[in-house]
């Protein structure tokens, strides 16, 4: 049932619908810890160490922090890979491109293919920049979160990279998440109206929200 389901192109759909809320999820929570860095660096670095503790005695250090990368992982594989197949599937539908570009399609619609590649791409860089410390361009400190992300931004490739992947992540839940509301059977031509609005204050809270960290550093008010 589960491999009839998921060969469906509803089924595929729903996938993304479902992984991508999680992802969207995650997203709000990280982008409010990362706000944090305007508070300070004890506040920042305090924050770091107590993911790492939540849930104690009952879940072991890191085990909870962990346990959230777990489910991550599996909600960006998944919603990767049905992008991917439903992508193909709608290629082999339609091996011919359309003479003109369908009426009323934004540019943030136009792009969910592109945009999902530079995220994809982003992630493994922002994980190896931030998280490992491998590419990190100053001496990377473990649980000193406040001092890494004033290295990185003192870079201008560093600000480069994060803020034309944030503005991509803007289109992309712009309209993900209507569409996932779509796809879920939520949105209806009553509530079109409604649900297109709270997807385009999201995408500007969430974009503000991340662009905000590199200008404080630009700036001087994260230093």
């Amino acid at each position: 049932m589960a491999r009839t389901v998921w060969d469906s192109t509803v089924g595929k759909k729903t996938v993304m619908a479902v992984s991508g809320l999680v992802m969207l999820l995650y997203l709000v929570a990280h982008m409010i810890g990362n706000l944090k860095i305007f508070f300070g660096p004890e506040e920042i670095n305090h924050y770091a160490h107590w993911l790492r503790t939540v849930g104690e005695p009952f879940m072991h250090y890191e085990w909870t922090l962990w346990l959230i990368r777990v489910v991550l992982v599996v909600a960006v594989v998944a919603h990767a890979t049905s992008a991917y197949q439903l992508s193909r599937r709608d290629i082999r539908a339609r091996p011919t491109k359309y003479a003109n570009r369908k009426a009323g399609r934004s540019f943030a619609t136009r792009t969910m293919r592109w945009g999902g590649v530079i995220l994809g791409l982003f992630i493994v860089w922002h994980i190896l920049d931030l998280t490992t410390g491998i590419v990190h361009p100053g001496g990377y400190e473990h649980l000193h979160p406040y001092q890494n992300i004033i290295d990185t931004f003192s870079t201008w490739y560093g600000n480069v990279v994060y803020i034309v992947a944030v503005v991509a992540l803007g289109f992309h839940v712009r309209h993900g998440l209507w569409s996932a509301a779509q796809t879920l059977g939520v949105g209806s031509r009553s509530r079109d109206r409604a649900l297109k609005t709270v997807a385009n204050v999201l995408a500007l809270l969430l974009t503000a929200g991340f662009v905000a960290v590199p200008v404080g550093v630009m700036t001087g008010v994260v230093s």
